[in-house]
């Protein structure tokens, strides 16, 4: 499973999503989860805007999305933007031991923390990913800073 092009076809299925849920009128992040084998489990996206619930990142709505497991811990959590501190909690409480990231510029979320906690994260450094939210940013700030808890 290991290896750029592996976690690049896994990436494409977080970016479907994010597409997903800029064409709802959301915010366009997408997450999906895999298992070690690189099988989808579930994929979701930000639901905020949609469902009006602050609670539905797309990690969180990926991870609802890929039903009970049994251990996180061979899981990879795929997500277009790296996790917020919410969504990096989650990662930590279910001990998930991979996270592959799009891009980090527009936020940098939870990373360093997830790295001293043993969570191996993986930033694919994805243009695509960064203008798509780049772009949502500058056109709805607001929106934005309300995602990520800034006033």
């Amino acid at each position: 499973m290991a290896g750029p092009a592996n976690f690049e076809r896994l990436l494409r299925v977080a970016i479907a999503e994010a597409f997903e849920g800029l064409a709802e009128g959301g915010i366009p992040i997408g997450a999906a989860v895999f298992d070690h084998d690189g099988n989808l489990l579930g994929a979701g996206h930000n639901r905020r805007i949609q469902d009006g619930d602050p609670s539905t990142h797309a990690e969180t709505d990926a991870f609802r999305r890929a039903g009970r497991q049994r251990s996180y811990v061979d899981k990879i959590m795929v997500t277009t933007l790296a996790p917020c501190w919410y969504c990096s909690g989650l990662i930590l409480q279910f001990k998930f031991s991979r996270v592959v990231i799009g891009e980090s510029v527009n936020f940098r979320g939870g990373i360093d923390w997830l790295r001293e906690h043993g969570v191996e994260v993986i930033d694919l450094e994805s243009q695509e990913c960064a203008k798509v939210l780049s772009d949502y940013i500058k056109a709805n700030p607001e929106i934005w800073n309300e995602d990520i808890g800034e006033e």
